[in-house]
């Protein structure tokens, strides 16, 4: 299978990237892949390193929404799978590349971000997307252009929401990378309010299983939920991350709350478990031992980030 990856050099596209290159997803051991990524924010070719001299790699620096790229590019693939924040002009572009080359499968991956924040119970694929901030309806606009494509033209697209995602590569503004790396780097943690928002935890390898079931196995015109395995607290989250490092709350200083009104957010995942047999393997617990241990092994490569 030949397979184009929108934003693969990403936090999540590359972790699915290098799974793929890697023959751990079942299903696609072998694939080739074609990564189109114009290295915004988040876009960062070191984190294609160990597949970067991969026969099976292709890399293409360049906008989704360059319509002429975009099609070039996805001449002779048999797949799309969408991960970078390109909003409604940028997956049109690639929408109706796919549509016009008559490509088998089109993936995109979007986040629990478009339903807003809901108080108790869990969001399920049935539920009004509410989102709160500027990027979140550009997410919502997108799913709802990728849908669009499949009841008008047929193209066989499947939308996935996953939950908040946490494990190597992740960029240091994000918030468990944010809190690890100040910690390694002997500053203070920062809490964001009174550390009361509330998220459920998602192992990027677990999403990228997900993904790859959708890929593989989801109905056309579906979305599926990938959700976490454990709902946190910020504050909570904080004090898991002090314990892992042995350090007190001595090393933790409170900053401004977030702007976006999101206080919880919770994904029902009960449809990928039913439908496509989809189980979360990795435990918070050790995944977040691992994904410490990964940022002080790594202080290289999050301080060349830091310092941009």
């Amino acid at each position: 299978m030949n397979l184009l990856v929108t934003g693969g050099a990403g936090f999540i596209g590359s972790h699915f990237v290098r799974a793929v290159l890697a023959d751990r997803l079942p299903g696609l051991e072998g694939a080739s892949v074609t990564v189109l990524d114009k290295m915004a924010y988040a876009g960062n070719f070191a984190n294609l390193g160990p597949v970067a001299e991969s026969k099976r790699l292709d890399f293409v620096p360049a906008d989704a929404s360059d319509a002429p790229v975009v099609g070039a590019a996805l001449r002779g693939h048999d797949a799309v799978v969408h991960f970078a924040a390109a909003g409604v002009t940028g997956i049109e572009v690639l929408l109706e590349a796919a549509h016009r080359l008559d490509i088998a499968r089109f993936v995109h991956v979007s986040t629990g971000d478009v339903y807003g924040s809901i108080d108790s119970g869990a969001w399920t694929e049935r539920s009004p997307l509410t989102p709160t901030t500027p990027a979140a309806a550009a997410r919502a606009g997108a799913d709802l252009m990728a849908l669009a494509y499949h009841c008008t033209h047929g193209l066989p697209v499947v939308v996935t929401r996953g939950s908040d995602n946490y494990g190597p590569y992740q960029h240091p503004g994000r918030t468990i990378p944010r809190l690890v790396t100040a910690l390694l780097d002997g500053r203070a943690a920062p809490l964001s309010g009174d550390g009361g928002r509330v998220r459920d935890w998602l192992h990027v390898d677990d999403h990228c299983h997900g993904i790859a079931l959708a890929l593989l196995e989801g109905r056309p015109g579906e979305i599926y939920h990938v959700a976490g395995t454990v709902e946190l607290t910020e504050r909570d989250l904080t004090g898991l991350i002090l314990a892992e490092l042995d350090l007190t709350w001595d090393h933790v200083t409170a900053t401004p709350g977030h702007k976006t009104g999101d206080h919880r957010r919770a994904l029902d995942d009960d449809k990928i478990r039913r439908e496509l047999g989809w189980r979360p393997r990795i435990e918070f617990s050790s995944g977040l031992a691992t994904t410490i241990a990964w940022y002080r092994a790594n202080p290289t490569w999050w301080r060349a980030l830091q310092s941009e």
